[in-house]
């Protein structure tokens, strides 16, 4: 299988620290693309031409990240990452989805200022709400540590997101909890090996 991600993504991160924790290495191979290139590779694999994408032996996209993350942890038995019961599965994938809005809300200012929008402009406090709000939430609920599962890897890589594109925002500072989370799940191998810096 290739996937196809680029570095910087929380969510190609939580693929890539996915294949890791399911033991899934030796079948998947990275590939770094920058999709603003409109890879040919990509586009097939994915017509939104978005990562992660993931390209099957026979030539079929999977993509999104919580489809390819449901479909590896299947592939590795299943239950490891998204428990099979109700309850338990219905907690683990809102966490993931409080990761991956948090990822959203911080990507949309990433993608707001530099479109000319100021830092006070309305729809750009409202995402810097929106991460401060989740934020907050994780600081009184953090995730699961171990096992981690789906839940847990969204929000570590959406934290590890914050920490490389808004270096000038001390998200630790008020929440101790989070912060102490963050740094046990960062000595993760999964974590740890799929880290990003610029």
């Amino acid at each position: 299988m290739k996937l196809y991600h680029a570095p910087l993504s929380p969510y190609a991160r939580k693929v890539r620290a996915a294949v890791i924790l399911l033991g899934l290495e030796a079948r998947v191979t990275e590939i770094a693309v920058r999709v603003s290139d409109s890879p040919p590779e990509v586009l097939a694999a994915n017509p939104l031409c978005k990562i992660p994408a993931l390209e099957l032996p026979d030539g079929e996209g999977v993509y999104d990240s919580r489809v390819i993350v449901d479909y590896l942890d299947g592939l590795a038995g299943g239950g490891r990452l998204v428990p099979a019961g109700d309850e338990a599965r219905r907690r683990v994938l809102r966490m993931q989805a409080l990761g991956d809005g948090l990822a959203d809300a911080a990507i949309l200012v990433r993608t707001l200022i530099p479109a000319g929008l100021v830092h006070d402009h309305p729809l750009v406090q409202r995402q810097l709400a929106a991460v401060r709000r989740s934020l907050d939430r994780l600081e009184s609920e953090p995730p699961a540590l171990e096992p981690i599962d789906i839940g847990g890897l969204s929000v570590a890589c959406a934290l590890g997101y914050l920490d490389v594109r808004f270096v000038d925002d001390p998200w630790r500072l008020d929440r101790p909890a989070l912060a102490a989370w963050y740094e046990a799940a960062c000595r993760l191998p999964c974590l740890a090996r799929t880290a990003v810096t610029l």
